[in-house]
């Protein structure tokens, strides 16, 4: 039996880690499905898998989700009732922009219901996205469930129906298609009540949240991207300056008051006791003796019929209870202090600055111009695996040469394209990307000079 499991997210860097996760654990990319907030966009619209890495890549899509773009399936933007331009990939996209229920009241709400999720926690994702918050779902089945539960929660997602519970407060009761949408709005995180004493990081001047604006901001113009500590930080070519912000964090210890309930029950027992007491019996007996006399003239009285009656005494037992005071339980409050030493980490963004050789423009040559070098390889690396032959790794190589040649990756690093390439390799070589991976790899390094 298929099932749907879902979690909402605070921030998209942990949601992409949950989807990157799944994926890496065998969950099939065309089951997971992401929506959240096009923070870039005032309008809707879609687009394919082919299209990301065009011009939308840069605009909104790419700015919004360009972390699983590679990941996810059926990348689309739209406009939903009540949340406004949103970013969805997977079946919920799917259901979303086909059935053409993204304009339409309770669309979202209907889509989550039928991917198999209740009405009532429907309403609770729907109210995470209008606030900021990214839902990832994975239809799966009764065996895996299980496993994508345990993945998700690994990922700090959202209690969400504590969640709902803080929204109540402030008198939501639903999602409501209907309500003005959220504006730059990230949903507030509600402190673990069940943690003492309370810990808190803040901040100095919030800086990373202007990281996170200015690297949304900047993300439609092609740029060179340099890696610090905690993200990353986008400088434009044209510019003459860049601003890096170091954030630091400081730990705010405070403590709050917890009740605990201290019950104190009575229970009534009971236990044998015995007591000895001498009792008296009073008992009638009849004794007949033989005699042979004359009858005198009181004997001759008997001569008339008569009854005599006799009383009998016999004691028995009375137990009678009272009841005694014997012990007084008197409960009282006693009151004491104690310090508590609390351990926790903070971090600090370090900039480092590395100067990158530019590589020169290389001549791409024929395939078979490297393939001596491919042969070399292939017989250092892979020659002493069970079956191996270098005719079974040559398409690894061509793949290889193919994807340095190939324009769109062009000025980009592995590690911007290699999402997309396992995703073509697995289209035509399922479940082999890992073993022919460092062998494409590579080709493509030799092809781009790098190697």
């Amino acid at each position: 039996m298929a099932k749907t499991v879902a979690a909402l997210f605070d921030n998209r860097t942990e949601a992409y880690n949950a989807v990157q996760d799944l994926v890496d654990h065998g969950f099939t990319r065309s089951d997971i499905s992401l929506m959240t907030h096009d923070e870039t966009s005032s309008e809707g619209y879609t687009t394919t898998d082919d299209d990301v890495s065009g011009a939308l890549q840069g605009a909104g899509i790419g700015a919004a989700v360009g972390g699983v773009g590679g990941l996810l399936i059926g990348l689309s933007s739209l406009a939903i009732p009540g949340i406004g331009p949103i970013i969805a990939a997977g079946p919920l996209a799917t259901a979303l922009v086909g059935a053409g229920v993204g304009a339409a009241a309770g669309g979202l709400i209907g889509a989550l219901t039928d991917m198999g999720i209740p009405e009532e926690h429907a309403h609770y994702y729907g109210e995470g996205v209008r606030r900021g918050g990214v839902l990832v779902t994975v239809a799966t089945t009764d065996d895996m469930a299980e496993r994508a539960v345990a993945i998700l929660s690994h990922h700090n997602p959202v209690d969400i129906s504590k969640r709902a519970e803080e929204w109540r407060k402030s008198g939501w009761t639903h999602f409501e298609p209907q309500t003005e949408p959220y504006r730059a709005t990230t949903t507030a995180r509600v402190a673990d009540t069940q943690r003492e004493p309370v810990l808190t990081k803040a901040a100095g001047t919030g800086a990373q949240a202007k990281t996170e604006a200015a690297f949304a901001a900047g993300a439609s113009q092609p740029s060179r991207m340099t890696t610090a500590a905690s993200g990353s930080v986008q400088r434009n070519d044209r510019e003459a300056t860049a601003t890096i912000p170091v954030v630091e964090e400081e730990v705010q210890v405070g403590k709050r008051a917890t009740e605990r309930d201290v019950r104190v029950h009575t229970t009534v027992t009971e236990k044998p006791v015995e007591e000895q007491v001498r009792l008296r019996e009073e008992h009638v007996t009849v004794e007949r003796r033989p005699v042979n006399r004359p009858a005198s003239p009181t004997d001759q009285s008997a001569f008339k019929e008569g009854m005599m009656e006799m009383t009998e005494t016999v004691e028995e037992p009375v137990v009678s209870k009272r009841a005694r005071v014997v012990e007084e339980v008197v409960v009282h409050k006693d009151a004491k202090e104690h310090v508590e030493t609390v351990h926790d980490t903070v971090r600090r963004t370090d900039v480092e600055v590395e100067h990158e050789k530019i590589p020169q423009a290389t001549t791409i040559k024929n395939f078979e111009v490297y393939d001596p070098d491919f042969r070399k390889h292939f017989s250092t690396a892979f020659v002493q695996q069970p079956g191996a032959t270098y005719e079974v790794y040559v398409p690894a190589y061509r793949y290889g040469y193919t994807l340095a040649t190939d324009k769109r990756y062009a000025n980009r690093d592995w590690a911007m394209f290699e999402s997309d390439a396992r995703r073509d390799w697995e289209q035509d070589h399922p479940g082999t990307w890992e073993r022919f991976k460092a062998a494409i790899r590579h080709g493509w390094d030799v092809v781009r000079g790098r190697s």
